[in-house]
């Protein structure tokens, strides 16, 4: 099967979710194509970045083969509750297995999406010709300046991204403000890196991280209390009235939050469906510290394995965890 951008946007755009189970590849005796590039992305070398992230899921099965097979994630370990996955051994995503769980509304605090950052852009072509192939129902595409993504959704009405992102000296700043838009994604230019005519996307890069976490809250405000001033990111896109977008060490992003669906939502119900918690590596010793204070004034923290975990103002727990 030969990609261009008329057939890669009628199998991306046209087909189902439940096809790619039904018309999955066979990947026996195929042997994964090297990562494109070395190292970890810049978003992963900030003083904050995500690490993990936690969903509650009805249907533990369907849940593990749509990350197996679209993704290329692979399972990590069993849990007493549920599976992690990850890529090469770093685990990403839990799932954890709630089979009487009510699926939570849009319109509720929550996840929007969770953020998978490839490597390089190759790898994000091979896994655009690997969608293709196995006929992923795609939400939509778009040029970020920043980043070009792609956005789907998981059997259980969860948000991803999938993205990579331009070379940071490509990144427009004006002061602390990055430029962000939304912007047709030219996916013909992203082809041209991939082999078209074959899956070679058999597996996860092994640098594959979650770059950023996209959230659903009740209020800007409380949002950039939690995230902006006790967590210590700061804000790259301004006041805006409807989302905010935080991050550490000149990112663009590491978190987003905004109330497109959910503006005055209440306290997440913990028996729902969806985002459980997600966690941040803090890489300084003396952030960490000024972190669980602040947050420690303003409600209470837990102890973790490795650092503390609170809660916010939604009912979503996040864990900031030392380095």
């Amino acid at each position: 099967m030969i990609l261009d951008r008329r057939s890669a946007l009628k199998f991306l755009g046209l087909s189902s979710a439940a096809a790619a189970f039904a018309g999955a590849l066979k990947a026996e005796g195929l042997q994964a194509a090297p990562n494109a590039s070395a190292g970890l992305p810049y978003a992963l070398t900030t003083p904050v970045h995500i690490e993990e992230a936690a969903l509650r899921v009805r249907n533990l099965d369907i849940m593990v083969a749509y990350y197996r097979d679209v993704l290329g994630l692979r399972e990590i370990r069993k849990t007493e509750d549920g599976i992690v996955l990850g890529a090469g051994s770093e685990a990403l995503l839990h799932l954890i297995h709630r089979p009487d769980a009510n699926q939570e509304s849009q319109r509720s605090a929550g996840l929007f999406h969770i953020a998978y950052l490839m490597p390089s852009r190759e790898d994000l072509a091979r896994w655009l010709v690997h969608a293709a192939m196995l006929r992923v129902y795609i939400d939509g595409f778009a040029d970020h300046n920043v980043s070009e993504a792609i956005y789907l959704t998981d059997p259980e009405g969860n948000g991803i991204e999938v993205y990579s992102d331009r070379p940071r000296e490509r990144w427009t700043w004006q002061g602390d403000l990055v430029t962000m838009g939304t912007e047709p994604l030219d996916i013909d230019d992203i082809l041209r890196l991939a082999d078209t005519s074959r899956d070679t996307y058999v597996s996860a890069p092994q640098s594959l991280r979650i770059g950023h976490i996209h959230l659903r809250v009740g209020e800007i405000a409380k949002a950039r209390a939690f995230y902006q001033d006790r967590m210590g990111l700061a804000s790259t896109r301004g006041d805006r009235p409807n989302a905010a977008f935080l991050a550490s060490g000149g990112y663009h992003h590491h978190i987003a939050v905004n109330t497109w669906n959910s503006e005055g939502a209440s306290l997440r119900d913990s028996r729902d469906t969806g985002l459980d918690w997600f966690s941040l590596r803090v890489m300084e010793t003396s952030l960490h510290a000024e972190q669980k204070r602040r947050f420690a004034e303003s409600g209470a923290v837990q102890a973790v394995d490795g650092g503390f975990e609170t809660t916010d103002p939604w009912g979503t727990k996040v864990r900031l965890l030392a380095s």
